[in-house]
């Protein structure tokens, strides 16, 4: 069963066939700089809107859905990494509050960041995290959302390989166990290989 669909998606001068991901299983988006890898993901939870084309969410044209309330489900954690000021833990704090949810215990903050290969102290100030541990605090608070779809940007890129390894197949068992379907873009084929269920590959003349 698809979640997300696009039929004669277009965007710029990147042309997509059609794609289907399907509901509950790792979709790895695979190609070349400049394919539209990371175009696709925004056009799946409307960060950006097709110039032609359609993308479908569980059969409903994204054009008639709610913005906020679609990113809600379909939430995107890219490579441009934004936290607020202050420590790790009111991170988590200030996303919760903007979304209007309810705080996580510290016990949970923790095993998010553990999941995510971030194991920091919650009071540790973000300011002193380098731009790959900040990132990593960003992808534990995105995954502690539970969206029903997560999508990754590169989300390995920073990382030595053994921790690449750790991050991705901890964070694909618990999205697995609850269900999430996972969209992540990946430049490294060895991880791809070894942790996707399916594979989409781009290619260069798609522009």
């Amino acid at each position: 069963m698809s979640c997300i669909q696009t039929r004669g998606l277009a965007y710029g001068q990147i042309s997509y066939r059609d794609l289907d991901i399907e509901e509950g299983k790792a979709t790895f988006i695979s190609g070349p700089s400049g394919c539209g890898k990371s175009t696709l993901l925004r056009l799946f939870n409307k960060t950006l809107a097709p110039m032609a084309g359609t993308v479908l969410y569980q059969g409903q044209d994204m054009a008639q859905t709610d913005s906020i309330a679609l990113r809600r489900e379909v939430l995107l954690a890219g490579q441009s990494v934004f936290l607020f000021e202050g420590t790790v833990g009111e991170n988590f704090d200030a996303f919760c509050e903007a979304r209007e949810s309810a705080t996580l215990a510290a016990e949970d903050k923790q095993k998010f960041l553990r999941l995510c290969c971030a194991n920091f102290p919650l009071d540790a100030p973000c300011v002193h995290l380098s731009g790959g541990e900040r990132q990593r605090v960003f992808l534990a608070i995105c995954l502690s959302f539970l969206p029903k779809v997560l999508m990754l940007d590169e989300p390995t890129s920073a990382l030595d390989q053994e921790t690449a390894e750790r991050f991705m197949a901890q964070v694909l068992a618990f999205c697995r166990e609850r269900g999430m379907t996972v969209v992540a873009v990946s430049h490294d084929p060895a991880l791809t290989g070894r942790h996707a269920e399916n594979i989409i590959s781009l290619r260069a003349e798609a522009e």
